[in-house]
């Protein structure tokens, strides 16, 4: 069932939506975003939003998944968005390891699905939907038994940095050679999704859509603890190493969920690369990749592009992520 209006939901909270807080283990409070049971449930979706995101960014995409009879949920990971900040200052992202982040989804998957399993007599299908950095820690929480979905989405996910197509070894030597040079919370760049880049290239990075982009801008000015600038060297460091564990192909086997990968060619920010190695590795995977029409926020994109993504995603979680049978 299509939204009736998509631009409406794209700058307030719905009224039917409900944001809280889920405390981890340490007690760190992560925010988060809650649709209500649809009357013809289809079972719930966890949406994982990328780096420096908020769920803000996809308020119009999380709608489009509650009409088509999701219960819809998503987080901000801890240290951006909503959920606080890590590093020594607020505008620099920051995180010690990305461990600390799977352990995170590990805690809230666990309490989700419970939640779930309070709902609804059957408790299932729960499924799992990443984005960029979140495509990259749902793909490692699922090879690493922190998540248990039944089936897996990864928009863009971030396998690899985008640029030259060094080994992951290589990309990793050099990013702990930078951050060995000074305090890892320092920002690894002034502006912008990366380095070099001006503040007005950046939606040229992200996306067509001029119009969804400055949704974004909205957001960080109505909600002022939204903005987050560059990512640290500690970030850039953490996140070889977590690409270069996550790419070896005995992890990669361990991934026996269906698998979504959507992608484009064009990505100036991770590696298509990366992803097309990953995809053939995976034991049950299939491929989406756009080409030049389509930049790195693939569901933050113009119609075309998105209305295309979207209707293989639920043409993908219907096939394989059917109400009937699951527990």
């Amino acid at each position: 069932m299509p939204v009736a209006d998509p631009a409406a939901v794209r700058r307030a909270i719905p009224a039917h939506a409900r944001e809280s807080v889920w405390h981890a283990a340490d007690g760190h409070a992560i925010r988060r975003i809650d649709w209500p049971e649809p009357a013809q449930s289809r079972g719930s979706l966890l949406f994982l939003g990328g780096r420096g995101d908020a769920y803000e960014k996809y308020l119009e995409t999380l709608e489009h998944w509650f009409a088509e009879g999701w219960h819809v949920s998503a987080i901000d990971w801890r240290g951006q968005g909503g959920s606080g900040r890590l590093g020594c200052d607020d505008a620099t992202g920051h995180i010690g390891d990305f461990a600390q982040w799977i352990d995170d989804l590990r805690g809230f998957w666990r309490a989700w699905k419970a939640e779930s399993r309070a709902n609804r007599e059957d408790g299932g299908p729960h499924v799992l939907v990443g984005h960029s950095m979140g495509g990259h820690l749902a793909l490692r929480a699922v090879a690493e038994g922190a998540a248990d979905p039944d089936a897996l989405v990864l928009v863009a996910p971030m396998l690899g940095f985008a640029g030259p197509p060094l080994a992951p070894w290589m990309w990793h030597g050099a990013a702990r050679f930078m951050a060995a040079l000074g305090p890892v919370t320092r920002p690894a760049w002034k502006m912008g999704e990366k380095p070099g880049q001006p503040a007005g290239a950046r939606q040229g990075i992200l996306t067509h859509d001029a119009s969804r982009y400055q949704d974004e801008l909205f957001w960080r000015e109505e909600r002022p603890q939204l903005r987050l600038g560059a990512p640290s060297w500690g970030w850039v460091e953490r996140a070889a190493a977590s690409m270069r564990r996550t790419a070896r192909a005995e992890m990669l086997a361990r991934v026996r969920v269906p698998v979504l990968v959507v992608s484009t060619n064009a990505d100036r920010l991770v590696s298509a690369r990366a992803i097309r190695r990953a995809v053939r590795l995976l034991p049950d995977a299939q491929l989406l990749e756009f080409g030049p029409e389509a930049a790195h926020e693939i569901l933050r994109e113009a119609d075309p592009v998105r209305d295309r993504a979207l209707a293989r995603i639920d043409a993908f979680l219907a096939g394989h992520a059917a109400r009937e049978g699951r527990q």
